[in-house]
């Protein structure tokens, strides 16, 4: 069984000022997407789905036609593309949409777009984060020892100070789990930095505290393991949202949100791994030229090869 990649790429890349899923970051003009394909093909995955919006499928769905024909599968088989889109009127027939609404409704309403096209165990990722091989590799092994059941899932947890920025403060979601790792809640904190004392602090988003950070607790980087099962669950809660925000134009619906309402509905449980991987990204465009500095390190390195394809 080969595992598939969701990518979510249907970012529009305001505060980037472009669209960062085509910008290229590598020695050899690759893109953040293009290494987490790399890594994810080494890992055996055989399937890409990308997430993406109307206005720039055709545009993606050539640069991919051009960069990946050769591309094949740990087993000689040619790694397979499927594109689907997210818009914000891909909502039940039962709900009228809000007029005054310009944006999709979030992640989790952007994994439902799949629903059709994915019916093996499966891995989310941002199209605009770096989660390196060993991640891979972890998530891989979980998808392949999972074909088979249904009601468990897993998130791949970042230890938090392989996540901070040196430009400023970040958002993660810091995962609370029980003894058997099933994850229990994911609480979100604002503001996240290194002090120059060397501890880890950030602002709880639901009391505004600035608290102390255990630096290596782990921490959300939307990277998720599914199994095909989770689409009615998911589509069923997404039903409920809308009941009670379909008339909010900025409400969005997330894959933490989704989660937490499978795991307290007693409907499924989530498996929290570890990685060992150093993750990083692009949120402005101020975060480009370390993360080109990076890429070229993992080259000089000898991590990657350049050009990666």
């Amino acid at each position: 069984m080969k595992p598939t990649l969701l990518v979510l790429a249907a970012g529009m890349g305001s505060r980037y000022g472009g669209l960062k899923q085509m910008d290229g970051l590598g020695p050899s003009g690759e893109t953040i997407i293009d290494y987490s394909i790399y890594d994810a093909v080494k890992a055996g995955f055989g399937k890409v789905v990308y997430i993406v919006r109307e206005y720039f499928k055709e545009q993606m769905e050539a640069a991919v036609k051009a960069k990946y024909s050769s591309v094949k599968c740990i087993d000689g088989e040619p790694l397979e593309f499927v594109f689907v889109t997210q818009e914000l009127d891909k909502i039940p027939a039962r709900f009228t949409l809000n007029p005054e609404r310009q944006k999709p409704w979030g992640t989790a309403h952007a994994v439902l777009m799949a629903k059709d096209v994915i019916h093996e165990p499966f891995i989310i990722i941002n199209g605009d984060d770096f989660y390196g091989r060993d991640s891979f590799r972890i998530a891989a092994e979980w998808c392949r020892s999972h074909q088979n059941t249904e009601g468990q899932y897993s998130i791949i947890g970042f230890e938090m100070d392989n996540t901070l920025s040196e430009s400023g403060g970040v958002s993660r979601g810091i995962c609370f789990y029980d003894e058997a790792l099933n994850l229990t809640a994911i609480a979100e904190h604002l503001n996240i930095m290194k002090d120059p004392d060397g501890v880890v602090r950030g602002d709880n988003s639901v009391t505004g505290e600035h608290v102390e950070l255990d630096a290596k607790a782990l921490c959300s980087m939307n990277m998720w393991g599914l199994t095909p099962d989770y689409f009615a669950k998911s589509e069923a809660i997404f039903e409920g949202f809308l009941e009670q925000n379909i008339n909010e134009p900025k409400k969005e619906f997330y894959i933490p949100y989704a989660m937490d309402c499978i795991i307290k509905g007693g409907i499924g449980k989530c498996d929290v791994l570890a990685t060992p991987s150093r993750w990083f990204g692009v949120t402005y465009k101020e975060d480009r030229p370390g993360v080109v500095a990076k890429f070229q390190q993992l080259v000089d390195e000898g991590i990657y090869p350049s050009p990666l394809y």
